[in-house]
């Protein structure tokens, strides 16, 4: 149940960000959006949030902030820059980075914001834009086990399996495990779907019978359909995916763990960037084998 004082800021109204923001707004929390785009606020406008300049002025009106952004450098600046949350933020507001982002990065704003007197917790979602839509994201969260629990109810309100990985840095940590696994995963889905139509059968009953069977994931029921329809639309950019595999290759790396389906993933993807897909969805691997 939500305070009667309680107010959120998000920050990041993309893909995922504006459903998220959508939904909290929905159940009734006083939200202000901030987003470098003010037009792709517009429909929220609408809907009662209300438009901030800048992330520190976020900072002067919510007491639980979210950020959803793109890379690890603006989650930097958000945080930790001289306009940044925790330079002008409160004492006791919740700082929750939603991001994809690297978990020393993580720790380091949760040492920050302890300084002043905040809590801080990563808290990276899985679901694209279909989770964000229906509140049905996996949230992974790290940081201090009280201060999760103080904000579980907004998580339960974006996702349907909110789960506490753990202190600081957590919850990357297990994003990273979720993106190696997808990694790997979608070179299946599309081979097996791109060898289905070079063998002259109809993909969509081949997805009939493989989807509920041993082979089946959340990639191929979801992804599959768009693929055969040709829509390669986004519900998480290829550019995006990159990002997340590079990271978790340098972690992998770090802890002297060999990661070469990860790696053959990243190639591939990278190969599709440079051939201007890098604002396609993950769906769009497809085209390389067609």
């Amino acid at each position: 149940m939500k305070q009667s004082n309680e107010a959120i800021g998000f920050i990041g109204l993309g893909v995922m960000g504006k459903s998220m923001a959508r939904n909290l707004l929905k159940a009734g929390y006083e939200v202000f959006v901030y987003t470098r785009t003010k037009d792709k606020a517009s429909d929220l406008l609408q809907l009662g949030a209300k438009w901030v300049k800048a992330p520190k002025d976020i900072a002067q009106n919510a007491n639980v902030i979210i950020s959803m952004v793109g890379y690890p450098s603006d989650v930097e600046e958000i945080y930790l820059g001289d306009d940044g949350l925790i330079e002008n933020g409160k004492a006791g507001t919740y700082l929750i980075d939603m991001t994809t982002s690297t978990p020393s990065l993580a720790v380091k704003i949760a040492e920050e914001a302890k300084k002043k007197g905040m809590e801080s917790l990563d808290a990276p979602v899985s679901g694209g834009d279909i989770g964000a839509r229906d509140a049905k994201l996996t949230i992974m969260v790290g940081g201090d086990s009280e201060a999760f629990e103080a904000v579980r109810p907004i998580f339960e309100i974006m996702g349907s399996n909110v789960v506490h990985q753990g202190p600081a840095g957590s919850g990357q940590h297990t994003k990273m495990c979720n993106q190696i696994a997808i990694a790997s995963n979608m070179i299946g889905v599309t081979e097996a779907i791109s060898y289905a139509k070079k063998a002259g059968l109809d993909p969509h009953r081949v997805l009939q019978s493989i989807s509920s069977g041993s082979a089946g994931s959340w990639s191929l029921s979801n992804l599959v359909p768009r693929m055969v329809k040709g829509d390669f639309e986004p519900g998480f950019y290829i550019k995006h995916f990159i990002k997340d595999m590079k990271i978790a290759l340098d972690e992998a790396e770090r802890m002297g763990m060999d990661a070469p389906g990860l790696s053959l993933s990243k190639s591939l993807y990278e190969g599709l960037a440079e051939a201007g897909e890098e604002n396609s969805g993950t769906q769009a691997l497809y085209k390389h084998y067609n």
